[in-house]
């Protein structure tokens, strides 16, 4: 299996259990008249599956609620915290998605613009054209433009053993990442089929940047952060740690989910500017999400914009919005939000249409554990189905750290 090929793979559904429970779970105690007993269980099979850690955090009429689960640091033993902060990954498409959608609000762009009327000449070569491509194709990944975490030295500086503990630290710019995506010619005419991209929002935050002459972060912190007192929330720039609380996070650093485990909690984050660099903790994510569906952070036209998606086949039952995944579950319920993934943390944050009822969870590993479980238990009472009776035991699926993935399904 090609490195390009673990890269571009979309579709991650459970994987191999690994391993049992590294260690007993920690748990919240749940307010008086609440049932979590399903996503206590679901929490507790992705550790037997082989992820170090999990926390998780919901929100509903009856408050908040948080367990944890296994081990936040595999060396001293030390149990995950429900205060948590994590590498959030594409769950930061969204943020940015919001920034965009307030500015044309406020009429300073129309999401019909074309790349090329802000960013002239970044979108350029291999038959990509940027004055063919509107704002909004990149919201919603019908752009077509080539993902840059697919090309293959990419992959192979960033995501290999050798090639991670060798550039951890390095900086890349956002122009830079675009330039990977311009040697490779595009994946479709723009606006003719759907592809996830992490160049898309990595251009967007550079669009952000253009109208409004601030560093998108800033505008993230200014418009969204301090609104929202999200006190966890942070854009990191090329900062390489993690605030405390927080837990390490795990990888496997290579094309299979088995061999050794490493630490890569320290990594500099710009390598996914703008598609997956962002971090927060369970709370602050459900009170993001909650605003958002609930109309704080964007007027009732462009939360509709937002909520227009486009039919996505690798997803089933779900659909892709502007930087917002809509996803209808067994039981019948639908929810909004996203998911993401970056070395050593996979995330998931999701909310229904009303913004009463919220879920975010985070597990501190790359290759294993299934989020959409965690998500079933929690809005359906689904309990998990145990490893060795799952249809695909005895398989494995790469999950790959995502600057890449879509909600554990693409995130």
């Amino acid at each position: 299996m090609s490195v390009r090929t673990i890269r571009t793979a979309l579709v991650a559904t459970t994987a191999m259990a690994l391993s049992v429970a590294l260690a007993a779970p920690a748990m919240a105690a749940a307010p008086a008249g609440t049932d979590h007993e399903a996503t206590r269980e679901a929490i507790e099979a992705a550790v037997a599956d082989g992820v170090p850690g999990v926390t998780v955090t919901a929100k509903d009429g009856r408050g908040a609620w948080s367990a944890t689960a296994g081990v936040g640091d595999l060396r001293t033993g030390k149990p995950r915290s429900a205060d948590d902060r994590y590498r959030v990954g594409s769950i930061t498409k969204t943020f940015v998605a919001t920034v965009l959608l307030q500015l044309e609000a406020e009429g300073r762009l129309s999401l019909d613009d074309t790349v090329e009327k802000w960013l002239p000449g970044v979108v350029r070569g291999n038959g990509h054209d940027g004055s063919r491509i509107t704002l909004r194709q990149l919201l919603n990944h019908t752009s077509g433009i080539f993902n840059y975490t697919a090309d293959d030295e990419f992959g192979r500086t960033y995501f290999l053993k050798d090639g991670f503990f060798e550039h951890r630290y390095d900086t890349v710019t956002p122009e830079e990442l675009v330039r990977i995506a311009m040697g490779h010619k595009p994946d479709f005419a723009p606006g003719t089929s759907w592809n996830y991209s992490n160049t898309n929002y990595t251009l967007a935050a550079m669009a952000v940047e253009s109208v409004t002459g601030n560093r998108y972060g800033d505008e993230i912190r200014r418009r969204i952060v301090q609104p929202l007192r999200l006190r966890a929330t942070l854009v990191p720039g090329t900062y390489p740690k993690l605030p405390k609380p927080s837990s390490r996070a795990y990888g496997k650093l290579a094309e299979t989910a088995t061999g050794p485990t490493y630490d890569v909690t320290e990594l500099n984050p710009s390598l996914a500017a703008g598609a997956g660099d962002m971090i927060s903790d369970s709370g602050d994510l459900n009170r993001f999400y909650s605003a958002l569906l609930k109309g704080r952070l964007l007027p009732a036209k462009q939360l509709s914009e937002m909520k227009d998606t486009v039919k996505v086949d690798a997803i089933p039952n779900a659909g892709y919005g502007l930087g917002l995944i809509e996803r209808k579950l067994s039981c019948g319920v639908t929810v909004w939000g996203h998911g993401g993934g970056i070395h050593g943390s996979t995330s998931e944050a999701v909310t229904t249409a009303d913004g009463r009822h919220s879920l975010a969870l985070n597990f501190n590993a790359d290759w294993t554990g299934d989020t959409d479980a965690v998500v079933e238990a929690e809005f359906c009472g689904k309990a998990p189905v145990a490893a060795g009776d799952r249809p695909d035991s005895g398989t494995q699926q790469r999950v790959q750290p995502d600057v890449m993935s879509v909600s554990r399904l693409v995130g």
